[in-house]
């Protein structure tokens, strides 16, 4: 079944601006879906209809076969949102925030407490449960936004830049949790900013420029279309200048890191003896996640060059 359906998207504002161009989007159930794009390219417009917070101007929305003119409330109880801004009362008591919100939705008050307490421990946030929402940092008014939009256990929860300002241990932490989450039957929908994190946790992805749908893929298919690739090497001892290869792209980013881009489908290990020779040593290699980046970057110039190219 299709977890979230998108038809003849339009949002024409008030001054003019067009937002949406008429976008299509499918979004399969069980999914965890990437709505990639740079700011101001129609993606908070996009979910902000979606979760009925902004009205469009046409088109037809569906949840989970539930259309969103029509069953609006069955739509709403189907849905769990994470906006990009903090809106919830700092001065209310963490616990009290997602009571609250159960009540929204006709939750029994021991079973929305029974759910506080379990998504507070997932959230790592059960200790400071009785204190008011303005004490904590902002990583953790992050952690509290999700929690609260999964009290009513939705079957589509859309995540708009999820991660903004937090630490990167807080961050591994809500991929796991998101993950697991995903796992057990929850569609996911995230926009983000670290391509990286979209890379690493979406199975398929749309990328929107200028209101338009430029690109809808599979995720390891979308990045298998790229040519290059970066190999990080940690050194030994310290380079002052980088070597030079013939046929690769090499960059010192410090003394002990070197890196170095090669084409799909040459040879590593042709790459290590070719440092080796140089007196190079190599303590360790990775591959540098930004495959998705580079793409995401080519497509978007692309999409602009061919904007500015039409009569």
């Amino acid at each position: 079944m299709t977890a979230l359906s998108v038809r003849n998207l339009r949002k024409v504002y008030t001054n003019g601006t067009v937002a949406l161009k008429g976008i299509d989007l499918d979004v399969a159930q069980g999914d965890f879906f990437a709505l990639l794009g740079q700011n101001g390219a129609g993606k908070s417009t996009t979910i902000g209809i979606i979760s009925s917070l902004i009205t469009k101007t046409s088109g037809k929305i569906s949840v989970l076969g539930h259309d969103l003119d029509l069953e609006t409330a069955q739509v709403k109880s189907l849905l769990g949102v994470v906006p990009q801004e903090m809106n919830f009362s700092l001065f209310e008591k963490i616990s009290d925030i997602l009571i609250f919100q159960a009540g929204y939705y006709g939750i029994r008050r021991a079973l929305a407490i029974e759910r506080m307490e379990m998504y507070l421990n997932e959230m790592g946030l059960w200790h400071l449960r009785d204190q008011p929402a303005i004490q904590l940092s902002g990583g953790m008014k992050r952690r509290l936004m999700v929690a609260r939009a999964l009290m009513n256990q939705p079957k589509l929860l859309i995540l708009d830049e999820p991660t903004a300002g937090v630490d990167v241990e807080l961050r591994h932490s809500l991929w796991r949790f998101l993950t697991q989450l995903n796992e057990q039957g929850t569609t996911i929908i995230l926009t983000t900013h670290y391509l990286e994190e979209a890379e690493r946790l979406c199975k398929n992805v749309a990328i929107i420029d200028g209101g338009e749908i430029i690109e809808k893929a599979n995720m390891k298919l979308l990045i298998n279309r790229t040519s290059m690739q970066t190999l990080v090497f940690d050194l030994e001892l310290p380079l002052f200048h980088a070597p030079k290869l013939d046929d690769y792209q090499t960059q010192l980013i410090d003394e002990l890191t070197l890196e170095v881009q090669i084409k799909r489908g040459q040879s590593i290990n042709e790459l290590i003896q070719f440092l080796n020779e140089q007196n190079i040593r190599i303590a360790s290699m990775r591959n540098k996640t930004n495959r998705l980046e580079e793409l995401f970057l080519h497509l978007i110039t692309e999409n602009k060059r061919n904007k500015v190219d039409e009569p």
